[in-house]
């Protein structure tokens, strides 16, 4: 009861003040008619606020958000699913779906007529040109009566989300020499004698199955070899994307940071569909791997969702360990910011893992107003395939541009 008293709307209150004026007024005058009529108004919104909150409303809500991960300026469908399973009849619902301003505005609800077994579905559009995982909910429910004089709050606690991926823009088909590189762990190693089948053994590694292994070859090499049957071929590429906070200039969407995204995630999409393995690493060597599926879609939506996510990264400098892991090789695109000479050795070490390194360099000071051209000329003389990219450089034609650079590399 003291809920649904602090529940009176204004009009309620309004109603309360009146039974009271017209009672006292009663009184002084002596006017019994006008106190029957004040005990009625004051008696009105008294005994709704009684029966609105002694009644137990048992709803339920089902959201589904489709499709739950979409690009960013792309729409999703929210669905909203209500059902009354009490037996008590409710008045008017006023729903309220909280999101987050990057979604927009909070949608809004008037929903009449809630009696037992009620069941009403609601869907609405959220679109949000900002990256990320938001959280769609919870649901706020406020009921009131057909007066408009009680109204009381309710809140569902499940929640949704939604992933926004990067912006991508698609790039033209370049030649890069180097891209038949895949894994050591995959290439078949040849002997100068035995049969045809001791071509397709490689040696064992930690978690292949036993019933592969290949006796004959183990006894000859005098190591545990296995038989080579998973996969043929395949090309790989790992994206090293900067992502530290230190190498970048600007706030929010309008940061380096949020370009050096959307780079390395058009980089990851082109590659994908031409064929490559593609995994991301990023500064801190925190891998996104992905090198076993041969679906372009798939190969790219767990590297655009670690994308979504990307936060900046506290280090100061640039962490090569994933170079000493089995299996890095195959071509390396670098997405730089900002480098300095602290970041010479393991530009370095990157450079001397793969045939052609190939290197984005953002002048990310062009993104705080003043542009002071960015390490492409640096990388260029240590041996990279490199170009810079400003804010308003388009990222298809900086990358026909490096594609040029890597075929004059390979003219030579």
């Amino acid at each position: 009861m003291r809920e649904a008293l602090a529940g009176l709307t204004l009009r309620g209150r309004a109603f309360v003040a009146a039974g009271n004026a017209a009672i006292v007024c009663a009184v002084l005058l002596g006017q019994p008619a006008l106190t029957r009529a004040g005990v009625l108004v004051l008696a009105l919104p008294l005994v709704t606020a009684l029966v609105l909150g002694r009644s137990r409303y048992r709803l339920a809500l089902v959201r589904s958000v489709s499709p739950s991960l979409v690009a960013a300026g792309q729409p999703a469908r929210v669905t909203l699913s209500l059902t009354n399973d009490g037996r008590t009849p409710s008045g008017v619902l006023l729903l309220e779906d909280k999101v987050p301003y990057t979604l927009g505005t909070r949608p809004r609800f008037v929903l009449e007529g809630v009696r037992s077994g009620w069941h009403r579905q609601v869907t609405y559009q959220v679109r949000s040109d900002v990256r990320g995982r938001h959280e769609v909910g919870p649901m706020q429910v406020r009921i009131t009566d057909p007066f408009g004089l009680v109204e009381l709050g309710r809140a569902f606690r499940s929640t949704s989300f939604l992933t926004v991926t990067p912006r991508t823009v698609p790039l033209p088909a370049v030649p890069l020499r180097g891209s038949s590189h895949g894994s050591g762990d995959q290439r078949p190693r040849a002997f100068a004698t035995g049969s045809a089948e001791d071509v397709t053994v490689r040696e064992y590694r930690r978690g292949d199955d036993l019933r592969r292994v290949h006796w004959p070859s183990s006894a000859r090499m005098g190591e545990l070899m296995v038989r080579r049957e998973e996969q043929p071929w395949q090309a790989r590429a790992t994206i090293v994307i900067d992502n530290r906070a230190s190498a970048h200039r600007g706030q929010g969407a309008g940061s380096s940071l949020e370009a050096a995204v959307s780079v390395a995630a058009s980089v990851a999409t082109h590659l994908a569909h031409r064929g490559f393995q593609v995994r991301l690493v990023t500064a801190n060597a925190v891998e996104h791997a992905v090198w076993h599926d041969r679906d372009a879609d798939r190969n790219t939506g767990p590297l655009l969702e670690a994308l979504a996510v990307l936060q900046p990264s506290p280090v100061t400098t640039l962490d090569a360990g994933w170079l000493a892991e089995p299996g890095h090789g195959g071509l390396v695109v670098a997405v730089l910011g900002a480098v300095g000479e602290a970041d010479a050795p393991v530009l370095r070490r990157m450079q001397s893992h793969t045939a052609v390194p190939l290197a984005l360099a953002l002048d990310v000071d062009a993104w705080a107003g003043r542009a002071t051209g960015s390490a492409a000329p640096v990388l260029a003389a240590r041996g990279w395939r490199a170009v810079g990219l400003g804010p308003q450089d388009p990222l298809d034609v900086a990358w026909q541009e490096l594609g040029s650079r890597v075929g004059a590399g390979a003219a030579r």
